[in-house]
């Protein structure tokens, strides 16, 4: 009996289980994460440099404007040979002065379409971060919403070893009270202590993997405190059969975030090549400005001069040879091929996604209904062991195999559900319409 006695208190703390502290929707992980992950906070700041990097003064448009001011001075020794007479004449710590101050401007008007093709680019980087950003978000949902299911899975499994623990110990107590009348053999009370141990083991790693998705999800929703008690709102893993197929198809090749970053680095590739040709222009350049002069002579018949006004000029130029432009122009051709063939590979690998994806959820929803009749049977069944048990007309390792067939049956209907669960929301982030996690 006293052997007993530590299982009795195990048994204490799964029957019942501490509050969590916390509770959650699939919904309010989500807005928590959304608003606090730090994966998703340098993305959104990286989206950012692209809109500000977005304007006409970086791409070139806009003069630039040039504040200028300057000192010089000079002391000099010199010595002066005058050629009809001979007579050197002999200037020591002579002390020159020079001033400079100004404003300058300069003003590229045209550069063979580049100042513009850059501005172009600028706006489709900015476009680009914003898809950046959606790809960051809808892989985060997708990612914290199989964990959250995850979760759930764990702590549906945690409950059905608790029942197997609750199983177990009503046999192990059956047993022994019969073993000490002498209905059961010693054999008998050895194997239900056996089976006993081995269920109590495996609820107690079970609740290790428990503690381990939870602190997953808390990182993902970035706590402060990761090991924080929390507890979802969800007690089952809600299954959406209503998906088509033909949507889904239509859905990804217009609304694929992927795809739509492929397009854009096939337009930067395209605008990469036009910045090239370029080059096969001329460029104008206006310049302005307006400046002061101050000169100081030490020993020169002028003591000082000062001069001020304004200034402007107009450069026009054309690159004749630079060496480099057929070399480029070719690699800039060669970079939209390989922009638009990532496209098209891309593409039908999310085709053959999306059809892998499909054929393993319609046929875990089928395996789903299966196995849901089959724990009605293992039910029945483990109902008729018992009572046959509780009344000496079954063996123990009949009643074990009958209990092990029911916890199996359960354990794959949570697999089928998970594994639906999880084609689900593959499904909805490659056509593009994870977001609507956030809808529910």
């Amino acid at each position: 009996m006293k052997r007993i006695i530590p299982f009795l208190i195990l048994y204490v703390f799964i029957a019942f289980p501490l509050r969590a502290q916390y509770e959650y929707t699939l919904k309010q992980c989500l807005e928590e994460g959304l608003m606090n992950n730090y994966s998703l906070r340098i993305t959104r700041n990286e989206e950012l440099i692209s809109k500000n990097n977005a304007t006409l003064g970086n791409a070139g448009f806009l003069p630039t404007v040039d504040l200028i001011a300057s000192y010089t001075g000079t002391a000099d020794n010199t010595n002066t040979e005058e050629r009809e007479t001979g007579i050197t004449t002999k200037q020591r710590g002579v002390f020159d002065q020079t001033l400079d101050a100004g404003l300058d401007v300069n003003w590229t008007v045209f550069d063979g379409f580049s100042i513009s093709t850059t501005y172009k680019q600028l706006q489709e980087l900015k476009r680009q971060g914003e898809t950046n950003t959606r790809i960051a978000i809808e892989d985060f949902i997708a990612t914290l919403t199989a964990e959250y299911y995850n979760y759930i899975q764990q702590e549906i499994r945690l409950k059905n070893f608790r029942y197997a623990v609750s199983l177990s110990k009503e046999r192990l107590r059956i047993v022994e009270e019969r073993y000490h009348i002498g209905n059961f053999s010693r054999l008998d009370y050895q194997q239900a202590t056996v089976d006993f141990n081995a269920d109590s083991a495996q609820y107690m790693k079970q609740q290790e993997l428990v503690h381990t998705s939870r602190i997953n999800l808390n990182e993902l929703m970035a706590a402060k405190d990761v090991d924080r008690p929390i507890q979802v709102r969800d007690s089952v893993i809600d299954i959406s059969d209503f998906l088509d197929f033909n949507d889904l198809w239509n859905s990804m090749l217009t609304a694929n975030a992927s795809l739509l970053r492929a397009d854009q680095n096939s337009v930067i590739a395209q605008l990469d090549y036009k910045k090239v040709l370029s080059r096969n222009y001329p460029y104008v350049r206006l310049n302005a400005g307006y400046g002061y002069t101050l000169n100081k002579y030490d020993v020169n018949a002028t003591r000082s001069r000062s001069n001020w006004g304004f200034s402007g000029g107009v450069t026009v130029g054309f690159n004749i040879f630079d060496g480099n432009r057929k070399r480029e122009k070719r690699n800039a051709s060669l970079a939209i091929r390989n922009a638009q063939l990532e496209r098209e590979e891309l593409e039908q690998g999310l085709r053959a996604d999306l059809s892998n994806l499909w054929q393993a959820y319609r046929n875990n929803l089928r395996l789903l209904s299966l196995e849901r009749q089959n724990l009605i049977a293992a039910k029945e069944n483990h109902d008729i062991a018992k009572d046959r048990y509780l009344l000496g007309d079954l063996s123990g390792i009949e009643m074990r195999e009958a209990q092990k067939s029911l916890l199996d049956a359960e354990e794959r209907i949570l697999s089928a559900e998970y594994d639906t669960k999880m084609c689900e929301i593959s499904l909805l982030q490659i056509s593009g319409k994870i977001m609507q996690y956030l809808e529910d």
